[in-house]
């Protein structure tokens, strides 16, 4: 785990501190993370997203019916409970509540999935299933959903610039959206995209994670960290409510050994940065959005070892 802490958990915070330094001191202006998000958002993310769910196949879906369920009902479920809790009880509109619930309602699996569970449980193919899994239910199913209820939010007239449209039509329109349900899409029909092509799409993706997080510690330079209760609420839902979720309904159909173990752990990854990608390049929830970020990262350093302990006790 200190491997892993060091490894994969410190250099967030050194990024996201070095874009907090830059907006800090004028090397770059806090306008300028809304340019840095929309390269990501249009092009880095949507490759990062493609390349990684096309290499699945449709027998990884099929094969373990009860992971693919597991998954994308409780995933998918906290998701839009993230949704509700933030327009409910927080009293944020639909379009702040549905970026609330693309941070604090998704793991952050394509970051952080491998990084994390290849070190503990070995790069097998099981390792290789949970983490396509969870990605395939986060990016081509809960990315759409989120979008949608954003642009339903914000009114279907304003968010397609004055004319009149429908939301779920306009997410589909964005590649953050659409990329991901095209990978799926070709899983299912078991159609192999060429590996060859794979560094065509590679080169962008790898700038996703680096500048999403600098452009989040550079959003969070022209705002003060804020620790209340609704950050400590979106901390709590995403680090224990999901992966304790997971833990409980994977126990009831009957999972057990690593499989469980990865699955509850990939839910107890710290939020979704493309849900602060999206956030910050459409100005919604920016400053509640990067708060909760910062500070699940940094609880996720005593949430990681406690799942692992809880899982293995238990499962």
């Amino acid at each position: 785990m200190i491997d892993i802490l060091i490894k994969d958990i410190l250099p967030i915070f050194v990024i996201m501190f070095l874009g907090y330094m830059a907006g800090k001191e004028g090397v770059f202006k806090s306008e300028d993370s809304k340019v840095l998000n929309k390269l990501v958002l249009t092009y880095a993310l949507p490759a990062a997203l493609f390349v990684s769910i096309v290499k699945a196949d449709s027998a990884m879906l099929f094969d373990d019916l009860k992971l693919t369920l597991v998954s994308l009902v409780v995933i998918t479920g906290m998701f839009l409970w993230a949704y509700f809790s933030c327009y409910k009880f927080f009293k944020h509109s639909k379009s702040e509540a549905a970026v609330c619930a693309l941070i604090s309602g998704s793991p952050t699996i394509g970051f952080l999935g491998f990084a994390i569970l290849e070190p503990i449980y070995g790069a097998t193919a099981t390792t290789g299933l949970v983490v396509a899994i969870v990605s395939i239910v986060v990016n081509a199913i809960n990315i759409p959903i989120g979008l949608a209820l954003m642009n339903q939010g914000r009114g279907s007239v304003a968010a397609s610039g004055g004319k009149k449209s429908n939301p779920v039509v306009d997410a589909l329109k964005e590649p953050v959206c659409w990329a991901p349900i095209l990978a799926v899409i070709l899983v299912l029909l078991d159609i192999k995209f060429p590996a060859i092509l794979d560094p065509n799409f590679e080169l962008i993706a790898k700038a996703n994670s680096g500048v999403a997080v600098f452009a989040a510690g550079l959003t969070l330079s022209a705002m003060k960290f804020q620790l209340d209760k609704e950050v400590v609420y979106n901390t709590i839902q995403k680090l224990i409510l999901m992966p304790a979720a997971l833990l409980v309904v994977g126990l009831l159909f009957h999972m057990e050994g690593d499989k469980l173990q990865m699955m509850v752990l990939a839910g107890a990854l710290p939020p979704a940065f493309s849900g602060i990608i999206i956030g910050n390049q459409n100005q919604l929830y920016e400053r509640t959005g990067t708060s909760s970020l910062a500070f699940s990262i940094l609880l996720f350093v005593i949430a990681a070892p406690f799942w692992i302990w809880v899982t293995r006790m238990v499962g």
